[in-house]
């Protein structure tokens, strides 16, 4: 391994040291994402039996026991291989979806790898490839995309969205031109289906209507609200900070981007379309507010993140504590299962 290999590996690793350890601090949590906005209906008579609610779902041709999923966070760094294992062997254990950090280090960086890996201990979940769309105007083809895929054997891969983070880092990729042809021809050829995902900015409905336009019928809103990357960049040191902090009030609350998404599928009457509804999610009852609003499945990733720093178990407890929060939250709709939850109103909404 050259010096040139070895100084460009550490570069990227620190960067995501400092994204890892900045993101999961309360200081880069912005705002509200919309759901303390919205009162679900409350019906005193439920006629359910509690212990009877149905959480479970599909996602990806495959059962999941919970709607809500472990969004993809930060990775590549030491820690990462620690953070991935932790949330894949509780994902494996109570049958939830899983999307890893970004893995374009390991494209250009191989013995990264491994940090990645998580199929090993969860031969059954969804599990979720990831890599920035721009880096297809900087040399990624549909090879490199198989290649990130192949990897960890996922079942679909994100293409992450992030062009105001980019132009905030000083690293950051600026060519974002062109890149729906690109999109086009990786969706067409890749084995695995695409999910495009913002990174705390949101999907218009403009946009999700050109991914559609290209055949990604996967959207993750990953709306304004939770962790915010303009700030986290700000605080890195290394940009701007006066620009990182007027940014982070730019974007799209979550839930005004999963009722715009939700929109254009009605709109399109593509039952193929799934949305899944991420940014700021912080209890079960905004998963439940989410389903409610048009996601098809919801999101967290920072309360995953914190979790999976300490240990499994942590990320179990936090499992059962937004399952128990979201039966919850069914019961007083009087919604026994996923679709009927779809059905809940608002108190002076619908």
């Amino acid at each position: 391994m050259s010096e040139t290999t070895v100084v460009g590996s550490e570069a990227i690793q620190q960067r995501k040291i400092d994204h890892l350890k900045i993101a999961l601090s309360d200081i880069v949590q912005v705002g509200d994402a919309g759901f303390g906005q919205y009162r679900l209906l409350h019906n005193a008579l439920p006629e359910i039996d509690f212990d009877s609610i149905d959480m479970s779902t599909t996602f990806l041709g495959k059962k999941v026991n919970y709607p809500f999923f472990i969004s993809c966070m930060t990775g590549g760094v030491g820690q990462g291989r620690k953070i991935n294992r932790n949330l894949a062997k509780a994902a494996q254990k109570y049958g939830i979806a899983m999307g890893v950090g970004s893995q374009r280090a390991a494209i250009q960086y191989p013995e990264l790898e491994d940090l990645f890996m998580a199929r090993e201990v969860a031969p059954d979940i969804p599990l979720l490839a990831n890599v920035g769309i721009v880096q297809l105007n900087y040399g990624f083809d549909v090879a490199e995309y198989q290649q990130i895929v192949d990897m960890i054997a996922a079942d679909a891969l994100v293409v992450h969205i992030n062009p105001l983070q980019e132009i905030v880092q000083p690293e950051g990729d600026r060519d974002w031109s062109g890149l729906l042809p690109k999109l086009a021809k990786v969706v067409e050829k890749l084995s695995v289906p695409v999910i495009g995902k913002e990174v705390g900015f949101g999907l218009s409905d403009d946009v999700a209507r050109r991914l559609h336009e290209v055949g990604v019928k996967i959207w993750d809103t990953a709306g304004w609200g939770g962790t915010n990357w303009s700030l986290v960049e700000g605080l890195r040191g290394k940009a701007d900070q006066h620009i990182g902090e007027l940014f982070s009030e730019w974007g799209i609350p979550t839930t005004e981007s999963i009722k715009m998404c939700r929109g254009v599928a009605d709109e399109l009457g593509d039952g193929e379309v799934v949305i899944l509804g991420s940014g700021g999610v912080k209890s079960g009852v905004d998963v439940a507010k989410g389903i409610a609003l048009g996601a098809d499945l919801v999101g967290l990733a920072t309360p995953f993140g914190r979790a999976a720093v300490e240990s499994s178990e942590a990320v179990e407890a936090l499992i059962e504590r937004l399952g128990l929060e979201l039966r919850i939250g069914m019961f007083g709709v009087g919604a026994g299962n996923i679709e009927a939850l779809r059905q809940a109103r608002f108190l002076g909404i619908g």
